[in-house]
This record gives C-alpha cells, structure tokens and sequence, in this order.
C-alpha cells in the first residue's frame, strides 16, 4: 500500500505516448496569444500586466547585458508555474517532480551564466572562489570549499524544486487516504480531517507558484555574479 503512493511520480504512458511529453506541452497551448485588435480582452490585459510587473521586478538588478535574458526567465517562470499548478488537478502528472527535468533546466541556465562570467569579467568571476582579506593558510581550502559551492548550485535548483513539490504531493495523498479511511469509522474525524486537507491544498498552491519563483530569481542572482 505504501509503495503505490509514490506511483504518481512515475512517467505515465498511454498508447505507448508518454504524457509528460503533454504535460510539458500543453501550458503553451492554455495561454492565449495577442491579437491584432486595439482592444484585448481581460485575459491578455492580465497576462501582460502580470509578465510585465514579473519582468520588472527580476530584471531590475540586472545590468543591461542581464536584460537579454528576460525573455527566457520570464517564459521559465510562467512554464513552471503553470505545471505546478496543473499538477495539483485531480488525474494529472506533474513533470516537476522528475529530478531529470529540473536539472535539464537548472544545469544548462547555470552554466550559461558561468560562461558569461567567464567570458566578460574573468578576473571578477574567479574573484568569487576566494573572498577578499582570506589568511594565507586558508586560501587552498577556500579556494575548494567555493569550488565545490560552485558546482552544487544547480543540483541545489534542481533538488529544492523537486522535493518541495514531490513533499506537499505525497502529504496530499496521505491525508486525502486517511479521509476517505475514516469516512466509514469517524465521520467527524474525515471532517476535520478534510477541513486540514483544503488548507494544505492551498498552501501547497502557494507552494507551486513560490518554487517556481525561487527558481527563477536564483537564476538571476547567479546571472547578476557574472555580468
């Protein structure tokens, strides 16, 4: 019984198609594209108000080399918040939960800023592996521990997503079990029980949308180290 709670983190199949193919795919056919009208409807006014202040806000301790990367922070930050959500439907799959796809978007995203760095201000990136007045004695074993600090960033992205998002599924389906156990033996207990579920269902909407930004600002942090 146990091991069939962790069965929603498995890649499904059907027909030999896998849905996390469609589960990636289908937020960019549920936003609306702009019109050629003068006057858009509410949805597009919202949708632009809210990439535009999202936008603003990272982008704004950035250089100005730092705003090429809007468009990419801000379509990651809509994707991740819109399959977080839609993860938390009933009957769905939330590709989030992979490991593997955190880090096919963590590992790439971080070794692009360490290039930059690279690139444009190589003095002032490898500066960041030895903090300034470091004793002597200290700088071999500075010198490692940023090294490695360095490294385990996007493992950290990766790992902190998954497992927020892998946590607050697993709590769900727990208590939603003990729910519908009790239902038959405490009535009043389901209930209360049920009153808890509600509330940890919107933390764990809170949840999904606060993960994807942390993932994204920590994103910007890295790219604002390196331009």
């Amino acid at each position: 019984m146990m091991a069939s709670f962790f069965d929603q983190f498995m890649s499904p199949y059907m027909l030999g198609i896998p849905l996390i193919a469609i589960a990636i795919t289908l937020p960019w056919v549920l936003f609306p594209t702009p019109t050629s009208r003068w006057i858009n409807n509410r949805l597009i006014t919202a949708q632009v108000w809210f990439t535009a202040r999202f936008a603003n806000q990272l982008l704004t301790p950035l250089t100005t080399k730092g705003h090429k990367w809007a468009l990419v922070l801000t379509s990651l930050m809509i994707f991740l918040i819109t399959i977080n959500l839609l993860g938390l439907l009933p009957y769905t799959f939330t590709p989030t939960t992979q490991l593997s796809l955190n880090m096919g978007f963590a590992v790439p995203l971080w070794l692009a800023t360490v290039i930059i760095g690279m690139q444009d201000q190589p003095t002032i990136a490898l500066g960041h592996l030895l903090p300034e007045g470091t004793p002597v004695p200290l700088i071999p074993a500075l010198i490692i521990i940023e090294t490695i600090s360095l490294f385990i960033r996007p493992l950290a992205l990766g790992v902190r997503l998954t497992a927020n998002l892998t946590a607050g599924h697993l709590l769900i389906q727990l208590i939603a079990t003990a729910v519908f156990v009790l239902s038959s033996t405490m009535p009043t207990v389901a209930i209360l029980t049920a009153a808890v579920l509600f509330l940890l269902t919107l933390l764990e909407v809170a949840v999904a949308m606060i993960q994807a930004y942390v993932f994204v600002l920590l994103l910007s942090l890295y790219l604002q180290e390196n331009t």
